[in-house]
């Protein structure tokens, strides 16, 4: 019996905003020859009638669960699907490759937005930070914002620059150099600029991206942030729930996040340690648990403040709320250790190779933690951190409340039992660090 036919390739063609002028030979060949054209309805006007006679079909809202029905639907059919630019850079390639499989794509790139807009102003394209706010919120750009950093936000339309410029002036980025360049690569190829502080100019093109000079004003109320776990405390609107910038800063090198990685961190307070570890790379991903929803409306706030705005926040008591929850690389728990259930919960959850970090302040809590460390090895630290303080005309040292903190990684093979006694010898020590807090927040 013979296999089935592999289904048909899906070509997908990038266009520009000069459409069908600024294609190559091989990308009009395709879309000549397609009996089925799909994109949205402003690249689908761009293509000539007489030179691209296929059926065409304008994607649905939402798009991504239309395209394997789609494709379905023309199955033995010669499908071309339109995209804007570089199709693989924040574009419907991605969406294609992942409900279709690459093996089906077969693509004609065109240069991207980011290419025309960096030719245009000289910036080198790999010393360029790019960020979207294409169905995203405008609050993803303050992660990007450093003095002297060169940014291109791709924006959503044409109300976005005045979004943009409003956030660089509240998060003391007014002074910053703006420029708008919109229909790039097109006849009617445009440049508006100004700063973000006297930022007046009317919506122009919907087709637009927005150059940043990034300019910090230092007479700016707002504290300067820097690029490492470690923010300052003022930076965090918080009630006393805020694990404090050194013991954070710990904290963030224990959990040692990585591109991609997923944070459980349980006992949110004001989102702290989630942030962070967000703040590391535009790939993390991280959950926060808080019981308390006034507490949970915060973190939501400071993560759209620093430049974090998909940070999940889900609102309810540990064990509980961790139900259903993807599977985390790292956990950390700030609060509620003595919840029944839930450093197995969190134990559990993570395959090998998973980090867990727990800090406390109280001597209940310290228990339990020395007991998981006999069983289960990792590093058992004491954080301590005295500020300097007046005392009369003179200067001493306040000492914080010491934190208590436990890291370990899961082993890839079971933990030896404690009750067998060739384990009495103490463990060695796994590869994690620590983390602090205050009584209230650890």
């Amino acid at each position: 019996m013979s296999s089935p036919a592999p289904p048909s390739p899906v070509t997908v063609v990038g266009l520009g905003a000069d459409g069908w002028a600024g294609l190559t030979a091989a990308a009009r060949s395709a879309l000549s020859s397609a009996e089925v054209l799909i994109g949205g309805p402003r690249q689908l006007d761009l293509l000539p009638a007489d030179a691209c006679p296929g059926l065409r079909v304008a994607w649905p809202s939402p798009l991504r669960p239309a395209v394997p029905k789609l494709t379905a639907e023309h199955a033995g059919r010669r499908i071309a699907v339109l995209a804007s630019g570089d199709p693989m850079f924040y574009g419907i390639g991605r969406a294609l490759s992942e409900e279709l499989g690459p093996e089906r794509l077969l693509v004609h790139p065109h240069p991207s937005s980011v290419s025309y807009a960096c030719a245009r102003l000289g910036w080198p394209v790999e010393d360029t930070e790019v960020v979207t706010v294409v169905g995203r919120p405008v609050a993803r750009l303050t992660a990007a914002l450093f003095e002297g950093r060169r940014v291109l936000v791709l924006s959503a339309g044409a109300a976005s620059p005045g979004e943009i410029a409003a956030l660089l002036r509240e998060r003391g980025f007014g002074p910053s150099r703006m420029r708008v360049l919109e229909q790039l690569g097109s006849e009617r190829e445009d440049l508006r600029e100004g700063t973000a502080e006297q930022w007046e100019h009317p919506p122009g093109d919907a087709l637009n991206v927005v150059a940043v000079d990034c300019r910090r004003d230092p007479a700016h109320p707002a504290p300067r942030l820097g690029a490492t776990p470690g923010l300052p405390d003022a930076a965090y609107e918080h009630d006393g729930q805020l694990t404090k910038r050194h013991v954070r800063a710990a904290t963030l090198c224990a959990l040692a996040p990585a591109p991609g990685e997923l944070l459980w961190d349980i006992g949110g307070g004001s989102g702290s340690i989630g942030i962070e570890w967000m703040r590391t790379h535009p790939s993390c991903r991280a959950v926060a648990v808080e019981r308390v929803p006034e507490r949970a409306a915060r973190i939501t706030r400071n993560a759209n403040a620093l430049g974090v705005p998909g940070l999940r926040v889900v609102t309810g008591a540990a064990p509980g709320a961790l139900d259903r929850l993807p599977a985390p690389d790292a956990v950390f728990i700030g609060g509620g250790l003595t919840a029944p259930g839930l450093l197995d919960a969190a134990w559990d959850a993570l395959a090998p190779g998973g980090r867990l970090v727990v800090n406390t302040v109280t001597l209940e809590s310290e228990a339990v933690l020395t007991d998981r460390y006999r069983r289960h090895g990792g590093d058992l630290v004491k954080l301590a951190v005295a500020h300097a303080v007046p005392v009369g005309g003179f200067t001493g040292w306040r000492q914080a409340m010491a934190v208590t903190q436990w890291s370990v990684t899961k082993p890839a093979t079971k933990a030896a039992d404690p009750a067998d006694p060739a384990n009495d010898a103490p463990h060695a020590p796994h590869a994690i660090r620590t983390n602090e807090a205050e009584v209230d927040r650890t």
